[in-house]
């Protein structure tokens, strides 16, 4: 049996049929939906680590559901529920460990693209505008600082890699892989999403300086599909200790980034065991994130 507060790494659901396993989430047929877990997993510089993170993985799936409820009336969404009790007899067993971190969803084709939208001047979007003043092929203002907040939010999409980074790509690339009409339709949508998004989340002490979406379709609609607006698909920063000119401290894996970096680490496995206050650190942010946007502790 599994407590709220265990670790889970790895998932092993005998009486249901793998269909993928993710850097953090695997997938599993059920029925005519598909079942998606949450795990722990923790992966940074393209390399999953052998040291999970507690309650990372029901911050994701909560926040989640949080955010699929909230945006519902603005896009479609394949979510069915967190409810559980659609489980097929053989995995009760395992209903513990399942709760809070699996949702139950229609199957849609993904689109193969990634919809990055940026508020702020921050990871590769910083490094290519030091090389050029651009982003994605967009020309910024001279002289803006790391961390700055932008003129307008951005769309940067880029397409989505199986291993290793995901490659930006121009709008008109974009056009070339999903049409004209969907093209237009995701950007417009993504866009709304991260305004709407934003100026809730800096209303409760949190600047989501850039996030990703992903977008499916089912029966010939679009739908909003994988994880939405979580610290994993987004750089959430504290409002409170933002300033342009640096890199504001984030609720997410950055603390785990610099702690390897500190080591040296030659970001090849294996990867150094995490120590318990690198790991406490991390879960703690996580929770802080959820707790922030909710308004609610993590159950």
């Amino acid at each position: 049996m599994y407590g709220r507060t265990s670790t889970v790494t790895n998932t092993d659901l005998p009486a249901l049929r793998l269909v993928a396993r993710g850097k953090v989430r695997d997938i599993y047929e059920l029925g005519d939906n598909l079942l998606i877990v949450s795990t722990d997993r923790l992966s940074t510089f393209d390399v999953v680590l052998a040291d999970g993170i507690p309650d990372k993985g029901r911050v994701l799936n909560l926040l989640s559901f949080f955010w699929f409820r909230r945006f519902g009336r603005l896009v479609p969404n394949h979510m069915i529920g967190i409810e559980l009790k659609g489980l097929p007899q053989e995995l009760q067993n395992y209903r513990q460990m399942l709760e809070g971190r699996s949702m139950i969803v229609r199957r849609a084709k993904p689109l193969p693209v990634e919809c990055v939208v940026r508020g702020y001047l921050a990871g590769s979007a910083w490094a290519e505008y030091q090389r050029d003043g651009r982003i994605a092929g967009l020309q910024l203002p001279s002289g803006l600082e790391q961390a700055a907040r932008l003129p307008e939010p951005v769309f940067t999409p880029a397409t989505k890699a199986t291993t290793g980074h995901d490659e930006n790509i121009s709008f008109e690339h974009m056009v070339g892989l999903v049409g004209e009409d969907v093209a237009h339709k995701i950007r417009r949508i993504s866009l709304d999403l991260y305004t709407n998004a934003a100026a809730y989340a800096l209303e409760r002490g949190i600047i989501i300086a850039d996030t990703k979406f992903e977008f499916g379709m089912i029966d010939n609609k679009l739908v909003l599909i994988d994880e939405v607006l979580t610290p994993d698909s987004s750089r959430f920063w504290s409002a409170a200790e933002y300033r342009p000119g640096m890199s504001p401290p984030s609720f997410d894996k950055q603390f785990v980034r610099d702690w390897l970096v500190s080591q040296r680490w030659n970001k090849q496995p294996p990867v150094p065991r995490l120590p318990a206050e690198v790991i406490a650190g991390t879960a703690a942010r996580y929770r802080e994130a959820y707790r922030m946007l909710t308004g609610n502790e993590l159950p």
